[in-house]
């Protein structure tokens, strides 16, 4: 299974090979900006990127696979050995650079992408997935939703139903998420799961402290399926586990069949 860490600047966009993820991850990092995590186990795009630098968060997200690949360019030094450690396959510029290329038209670090037909023949299926997901009926409940945002301190991500395309429409800071062909990226099935978001102990270069999203543990949920919002509970016991998500009544969440994104806010 591959893991792609993708850059979320303005100037990132618009990404290639999203579409195709069958996860998107969105989480925090500094300057209260956002990043993707894009996992892919049922389709391989031809490119993927812009490809960015991961973070300690990153290794706990990806225990609950087995040892995937996790494409990415830089880290913090002191991270390095960690990922070193860590149950997965790093891939990065200097490891295989003859599956890493630089675009034209955009200066770097916001054009290296990622071929991934160069790293691997192909991808393990569905079976692989085991994050915890289930799909199905969605629950009887739930409130009407027409579009929901999530705010990070300098971004935030916004999901507007689509009825005639039985998907949630993306924005960005406002702006139309679209993919390098212009269609707008489209997501069956949205995530807002509330947790801890805390210090850790990385910086950037400017001295802006990298928080840690904790992805072990408990806490509440917002699926958005169908139109319409359901509350949820989500719950991952170790870093092993999947994350499972059930109804305040202690039944199964199931999700609607295509792309899942979840975005991690910070619990209140």
């Amino acid at each position: 299974m591959l893991a792609v860490k993708i850059d979320n600047t303005r100037a990132a966009r618009p990404h290639t090979g999203l579409e195709d993820a069958d996860v998107v991850y969105v989480e925090q990092v500094e300057g209260g900006m956002s990043r993707l995590m894009a996992v892919y186990a049922t389709r391989l795009p031809d490119s993927v990127g812009p490809v960015r630098s991961a973070r300690e968060s990153d290794l706990e997200l990806l225990r609950q696979f087995d040892r995937p690949v996790l494409a990415f360019s830089g880290a913090q030094g002191k991270l390095l050995p960690l990922i070193d450690r860590a149950p997965l396959e790093a891939v990065t510029p200097e490891s295989a650079p003859g599956v890493f290329v630089r675009g034209p038209g955009r200066p770097a670090p916001h054009n290296l992408y990622l071929r991934p037909g160069r790293l691997m023949d192909d991808l393990p299926g569905p079976a692989a997935l085991t994050n915890g997901f289930h799909y199905g009926r969605p629950p009887a409940d739930g409130a009407p939703e027409d579009a929901f945002t999530v705010r990070y301190p300098a971004a935030r991500t916004t999901f507007t139903w689509s009825g005639p395309g039985n998907r949630w429409l993306v924005s960005m800071d406002g702006a139309p998420a679209v993919t390098t062909q212009g269609e707008r990226l489209a997501p069956a099935t949205v995530v807002v799961q509330y947790v801890t978001v805390r210090r850790s102990a990385f910086q950037d270069f400017l001295g802006n402290n990298t928080p840690y999203t904790e992805t072990v543990g408990s806490g509440e949920a917002t699926v958005l399926r169908g139109g319409r919002a359901y509350e949820a509970n989500w719950s991952r016991p170790t870093a092993e586990d999947g994350t499972s998500f059930t109804t305040d009544e202690g039944e199964r969440m199931n999700f609607a069949r295509g792309q899942v994104w979840v975005v991690y806010a910070k619990a209140s």
